[in-house]
């Protein structure tokens, strides 16, 4: 649709927001923005991912884990890395442990997983040349472009 120009942000609901911010500030380095209150409790807490992209976090989840991988709704969410190695060795040094090591994707990017203290699954992926991403992009550009199917 024209107009959209991002994915602006992503809001998880969590169970303990101090966990939470250990995970996403304290090891994932994602920045404290600012915080919202509501009827003189906390509502939301924003963290900067990138300048246009924020993820927001709000208290009090009423469960122990996110819903399953096979749970109707949102299933993970991704964080683009510019190298997956150098990624995966500060998660290291973060303590955060891989729920997936580095493979190659079924489409051609290279993929590893981990999951924040609720259970929230996390996809970090490193784009490659052959992307099936970037050759939907390059068809769509030129115009015409029939949406391929592919088998794996």
């Amino acid at each position: 649709m024209k107009g959209i120009s991002s994915l602006a942000h992503v809001a998880l609901k969590v169970k303990d927001m101090d966990k939470s911010l250990d995970f996403y500030v304290g090891k994932m380095g994602f920045p404290e923005m600012f915080r919202l209150h509501r009827d003189g409790k906390l509502w939301i807490v924003y963290l900067r991912i990138t300048d246009d992209q924020y993820l927001e976090l709000f208290p009090d989840g009423a469960d122990d884990r996110a819903p399953g991988r096979d749970a109707t709704g949102v299933n993970h969410f991704c964080l683009g890395v510019d190298d997956i190695d150098v990624v995966v060795a500060e998660l290291n040094k973060a303590g955060i442990p891989l729920t997936t090591n580095k493979k190659m994707g079924a489409d051609y990017n290279f993929q590893a997983w981990i999951e924040d203290p609720d259970g929230n699954r996390i996809e970090l992926m490193q784009i490659m040349p052959n992307a099936m991403q970037l050759n939907a992009i390059t068809s769509m550009k030129a115009g015409g472009h029939k949406v391929p199917v592919y088998t794996v």
